[in-house]
């Protein structure tokens, strides 16, 4: 735990820009609005605006803040090293027939994309023309509307081949082209060093916690696992792996000290060994929920409560937050002063905690 915090750049905060910051060579993911931006706040005192950075649909499909210079290589990355990779992306009930397809239904789902989104688009407007041009086995019939739409994981896998930037989301979300999109690839390149990049930011880790994160399986991972430049370590006696030129960091890393209040699905919490992360189960639960995840308190390098924000207008965000072990009064003043971080990302002058 005090390597990962110190190698995502939580056990001090940095001056430096955003987009300078080492955790954006994985990318941070917008869980809800803003969430992205306490990420940020969470590591660095710079200003939290930075042109260098775009929102695109990444790991998982899920909208992530990268570099705009990293797309080139991130788009290969992430496309699908074989049909059972992308079978495995985007399984779903709703297109049992379509996940057959593998990678021609990424494909096709880029090209569509590429057709469709050449300037700013509502998203349900995207979804529309999207789903008109690709395979039918790839739409499911909807209920409430009656019609047929385009399954969620096809849907969002494949935006960044498809040259889609993530302007905005919620009611009145808002798609366009990625300015001088990369062109959509037709064949995985790189996937080793995207798996260095987690195994340096999240590891000691094993295939098994890199296919969850790319949502693949065990299996397609080992298949394309690096062949050198790795260390295998123990950890609690299981077998994982680290970078080779990140073990002595590894061994010397010693607990920070200090508070942070990191949103829900910041890059910290998302290493798929959660058992490391919060060792008790209960509080597992209340970590990582079906619905509705909270943002987490780190105190000392050890995830110890979780948060939860609610905007009071355009002036104040609204904490509040239930530790998993009393607290001294000395280290809720330590929370009580982080809280403004937070109101930092959200974007408004002020922020109330309130401790459960």
């Amino acid at each position: 735990m005090a390597y990962r915090v110190a190698a995502l750049g939580l056990a001090e905060r940095s001056r430096k820009r955003p987009a300078d910051l080492a955790v954006l060579d994985l990318g941070v993911q917008e869980y809800s609005p803003g969430s992205q931006f306490v990420a940020l706040s969470a590591r660095t005192s710079a200003a939290l605006d930075d042109d260098r950075l775009i929102t695109v649909w990444a790991a998982r499909g899920a909208p992530h803040l990268h570099r705009r210079a990293d797309l080139a290589t991130l788009v290969k990355q992430l496309w699908p090293v074989s049909d059972a990779d992308a079978s495995a992306r985007i399984r779903s009930t709703q297109i049992a027939e379509g996940m057959k397809l593998g990678i021609a239904a990424f494909t096709a789902t880029a090209s569509a994309f590429r057709e469709v989104v050449t300037d700013s688009m509502p998203r349900g407007e995207v979804s529309t023309q999207v789903s008109k041009r690709v395979p039918r086995e790839l739409t499911y019939q909807c209920r409430s509307c009656g019609a047929r739409h385009i399954a969620g994981n096809v849907w969002q896998h494949p935006g960044l081949a498809g040259g889609v930037e993530v302007e905005s989301r919620g009611r009145e979300a808002m798609l366009g082209p990625i300015p001088d999109a990369p062109p959509q690839p037709s064949e995985n390149d790189g996937i080793e060093q995207l798996i260095t990049t987690y195994l340096r930011l999240l590891g000691p880790a094993t295939p098994a916690e890199v296919g969850k994160y790319l949502g693949s399986t065990t299996t397609e991972m080992k298949g394309v696992w690096p062949s050198s430049g790795l260390a295998e370590v123990r950890v609690d006696g299981r077998k994982a792996w680290l970078p080779e030129s990140a073990v002595d960091d590894l061994v010397k890393a010693e607990p920070p000290a200090g508070v942070r209040l990191l949103p829900a699905m910041d890059p910290l919490i998302q290493a798929r060994d959660r058992d490391l992360l919060v060792p008790d189960r209960a509080q597992q639960k209340e970590v990582w929920r079906v619905l509705g995840n909270p943002g987490v308190l780190l105190l000392d390098g050890e995830i110890m409560g979780v948060w939860r924000a609610k905007m009071a207008g355009r002036k104040r965000v609204d904490l509040s937050l239930t530790t998993f072990v009393p607290l001294p009064p000395g280290r809720r003043k330590e929370i009580e002063a982080e809280a403004a971080e937070v109101a930092r990302g959200r974007g408004v002058p002020e922020a109330t905690i309130s401790f459960g």
